[in-house]
């Protein structure tokens, strides 16, 4: 970026933290500096509760003001929440009928089992109704990272899988999500509108924003965002995240620094 970005946005499965996984301290403390200098999003394909588990529980003695700066976007941009008044309070979603959820929920599961890619042995249920997005993990919501690891190392199966039930669902929008997951929402609703709905919201533009994320390759979740123009960082997990931000703060902070500085010399000149 020419300039530093106003608005840092993040996957978060693989990106701030493992799968399914609470953040890493390290992050955690990363996450609460970056919100004391400039608004952060998170868009992910997990719930709300996911969001909780794995993020907002882990900010240790963050204030009301830097809650106030954490926008959080779960089942991929259909939802949308903000902090106020000591509560997340959800701005808007976009829930699926129960026509819709019933459609997707049977070709889902009709598509994997005549896959083979219906597993008997799992962590958790399959099939997840999100309200505003139905999704598929082939080894339950609970599966340890390891096992989703070896179940699809290459994402072979979820791509096959996703092009499969697209093909029974055209009225709906079906994605590669986690590592074993494909996720389903009304259609053209991905990543790239939950940033595009952030930018009218907040009045933040999208050139003013950074995306950091672990799946903007051709076939990820994240690539609709690389796709709509932000500006993208690509990371391998949460390490390579942690290792960018304690670059990208301190030039954040030293850019607050200078503009509260200009600030009082200007307040100072015309007094």
């Amino acid at each position: 970026m020419t300039t530093l970005p106003r608005l840092v946005a993040f996957d978060l499965d693989d990106t701030l933290a493992a799968s399914k996984s609470p953040l890493d301290p390290r992050m955690a403390e990363l996450m609460v500096n970056l919100l004391g200098v400039v608004d952060v999003c998170v868009i992910s394909g997990g719930q709300i509760a996911q969001f909780h588990m794995q993020l907002i529980d882990n900010l240790d003695t963050v204030s009301e003001d830097i809650l106030s700066r954490l926008h959080l976007m779960p089942t991929c941009g259909t939802q949308y929440y903000r902090h106020a008044d000591g509560a997340w309070n959800q701005i808007y979603a976009e829930y699926l009928t129960d026509a819709e959820k019933t459609d997707a929920l049977n070709a889902v599961e009709i598509s994997a089992r005549s896959l083979g890619y219906w597993e008997s042995d799992t962590w958790g249920p399959i099939l997840e109704d999100r309200g505003s997005q139905i999704t598929f993990s082939a080894l339950g919501q609970a599966a340890p990272v390891a096992a989703k690891t070896a179940w699809d190392p290459t994402g072979v199966k979820k791509n096959t899988l996703r092009e499969a039930v697209q093909a029974l669902l055209p009225e709906l929008e079906v994605r590669s999500g986690g590592s074993t997951s494909v996720d389903i929402t009304r259609r053209g609703i991905d990543k790239a509108y939950g940033m595009n709905k952030l930018a009218a919201l907040t009045g933040v533009p999208l050139d003013d924003m950074l995306f950091v994320g672990d799946r903007l390759d051709e076939n990820g979740n994240d690539y609709p965002v690389k796709v709509l123009g932000v500006e993208c960082v690509a990371v391998q997990g949460w390490e390579d995240t942690a290792a960018f931000l304690e670059t990208l703060i301190p030039q954040l902070e030293a850019a607050a620094a200078a503009a509260a500085a200009a600030a009082s010399a200007a307040a100072t000149a015309s007094a």
